[in-house]
């Protein structure tokens, strides 16, 4: 085994030992809560990694791209929810294709995008079951909880589909200033989807599953009464962003890039060899405050190029050319996509590769 200390950099290594700790605390609480919890893969899209949440109990993936879908069917996974407003009739036939092999839901939130799925599963006398995305306040895609029900009823006619579950995505969790915010966000995102399925079984559709997302917002939302299933995807590894959020601590952080500084040009700047193409352009979340942090230091990384990541030097802290030092990016979700593999340490030294085998499908 390779010791950590001789790979070359920019590295992005994960640490098994807290990558399994925090896959099984997540199940756990699930657990405790009552409700499946189906991870959201677009964080690792990495096959060992939906092995290890499978074996601690996931009832299956979520996934938002068909082509990622594509990939971990080929894979042998064979519950996949895509929790994406997938739309158009190429997507529709490859989607019925998948139908084939695996158990499929897919988000909608119009009924021009549900129609344009069920035109192909109706014209080959399936069904495709799909999800209805309800905004509990993001404001990014999802129908309007006052405007649920008569969607719910247009999609519910569509032929081709059946329309099981509600789900949503309290993405505001992310700009909460508190962890009782972020817990406040989670809370009201639950009751909301609660609330809106009740709405729909009274109006006669059979509401399944109430399904519900993000990992800052995890644990509160998932504690709600009605709430089913819970679909975090960051916990496996935790960023810079969970830890000033409250979702997780810097001991909770699996995924680091180790790189070395190649400049020291003044006493308040340095240069490691890890730009934006290792470390992702991403801000940091709930304030936007650079790019990462030097683990152990006080220093942050205050602005990235393609290759070079500047530190702003700490006062006290000092830097040399040569120097091999640990980063916490912001994101950990943009910097896998960035690589075909993480390396997978454990106790310092290498024990493997963690395939990303999903990166870059965005089709």
């Amino acid at each position: 085994m390779t010791d950590v200390d001789a790979l070359p950099t920019p590295a992005v290594v994960v640490d098994l030992d807290v990558l399994e700790r925090n896959v099984a605390r997540m199940q756990e609480r699930a657990s405790r809560s009552g409700v499946k919890l189906r991870p959201h893969a677009k964080t690792h899209k990495s096959p060992e990694v939906a092995r290890l949440q499978r074996s601690a109990g996931a009832s299956g993936l979520t996934l938002a791209k068909t082509s990622e879908a594509e990939v971990f069917a080929d894979l042998g996974f064979d519950d996949i929810f895509l929790a994406y407003p997938v739309v158009g009739d190429d997507k529709a036939r490859r989607l019925l294709k998948l139908a084939d092999r695996v158990r499929l839901a897919v988000g909608v939130d119009s009924l021009d995008g549900a129609r344009s799925l069920g035109g192909a599963f109706a014209r080959a006398g399936r069904t495709l079951s799909v999800r209805l995305e309800i905004d509990p306040g993001f404001h990014r895609s999802g129908v309007l909880p006052e405007d649920t029900v008569a969607l719910a009823r247009a999609v519910a006619d569509v032929p081709g589909l059946e329309l099981s579950a509600i789900f949503t995505h309290a993405g505001q969790g992310y700009a909460a200033p508190t962890p009782e915010e972020v817990a406040r966000v989670g809370a009201e995102e639950a009751r909301l989807a609660v609330e809106t399925a009740e709405a729909l079984r009274a109006a006669g559709l059979p509401i399944a599953e109430v399904s519900v997302g993000s990992t800052p917002t995890a644990v509160a939302a998932m504690s709600g009464a009605g709430v089913t299933e819970c679909r975090p995807g960051t916990y496996v590894f935790n960023d810079r962003s969970q830890v000033a959020l409250g979702s997780a601590a810097p001991e909770d952080c699996a995924l680091t890039v180790i790189a070395t500084v190649v400049s020291a040009p003044a006493a308040d700047r340095a240069v490691v060899d890890a730009g934006s193409k290792t470390l992702s352009s991403d801000a940091s979340r709930p304030t936007a405050d650079g790019y990462g942090l030097v683990v152990g230091r006080q220093t942050r990384i205050a602005r990235v190029s393609e290759e070079h990541g500047v530190l702003a030097v700490a006062p006290g802290e000092r830097f040399r050319v040569g120097e091999r030092v640990r980063l916490l990016p912001n994101h950990a979700c943009a910097v896998v996509n960035l690589h075909d593999a993480l390396v997978a340490v454990r106790g310092g030294r290498v024990e493997g590769r963690l395939t990303v085998a999903a990166r870059g499908r965005v089709q």
